[in-house]
């Protein structure tokens, strides 16, 4: 199948392997990571974890860039220490951050202390205050049922977390479907980003992206598609 989406909320670069798609897309960031440099000195840059995103990271990895320029950060977080296999700041220093990249400066999300991630709002508040924000590049996945970030479906705190006009910059999230509790940016803050892509592989991912915009009240990924300050760029592959 080909994806197709209206020009107004985004872009989509349609590839016919993961790997050509992982370079591609590991190309298009360092570009705008190299603008945002240019312009202003420092580029922030917000990541997703997961398994799609590994060789993205890895291609990523070998752009040639000032790296300890770039502050880097996750868009969601597992709330599990980084000896975890699910945390997603561990899939980042793993994939991203070695050789000349290791010198990027990486602000996680989970802090190990507490029960939840409730209690580590005050301290990430005034973390992610210290960016330079708005993010320059944020990278999104999406879920089989629409999620995106950590923004799940009849997520506790989902309501909150898409409010256009909320100050929160992250907050937790608990939903049956996250398996852990969760802590994410939040629309505001994602939808701010000077450029935001969408990264999925496969067919049904493309089926279910089409579908749930639209819908008249989709899952949370088309809310954030539509609240973007600039038509999203989807990079996909079948």
């Amino acid at each position: 199948m080909s994806l197709s989406l209206p020009d107004e909320l985004a872009h989509v670069h349609a590839c016919p392997n993961r790997e050509l798609l992982a370079q591609a897309l590991a190309a298009a960031v360092a570009d705008d990571l190299r603008a945002a440099l240019a312009e202003r000195g420092r580029a922030v840059l917000a990541l997703s974890g997961g398994t799609t995103p590994v060789r993205f990271f890895q291609a990523l990895a070998e752009q040639p860039l000032p790296w300890k320029q770039v502050a880097v950060t996750l868009v969601d977080e597992r709330w599990v220490d980084e000896t975890s296999a699910r945390s997603n700041a561990a899939l980042v220093r793993q994939h991203l951050m070695y050789g000349a990249a290791a010198v990027a400066s990486f602000l996680p999300l989970y802090r190990a202390y507490g029960h939840g991630p409730e209690q580590a709002l005050p301290e990430l508040e005034e973390e992610l205050a210290q960016l330079p924000l708005p993010l320059d590049v944020a990278v999104l996945g999406m879920g089989n049922d629409g999620h995106t970030a950590s923004l799940f479906p009849g997520g506790d705190w989902l309501e909150r977390a898409l409010d256009p006009a909320g100050s929160a910059r992250v907050l937790p999230m608990h939903a049956e479907a996250a398996g852990e509790p969760r802590i994410t940016l939040t629309l505001p803050v994602l939808a701010a980003a000077r450029h935001l892509y969408l990264h999925i592989e496969g067919e049904h991912k493309a089926q279910v992206l089409q579908q749930a915009l639209a819908a008249e009240a989709g899952p949370p990924i088309a809310t954030v598609l539509r609240a973007a300050r600039t038509p999203v760029q989807i990079y996909w592959c079948p």
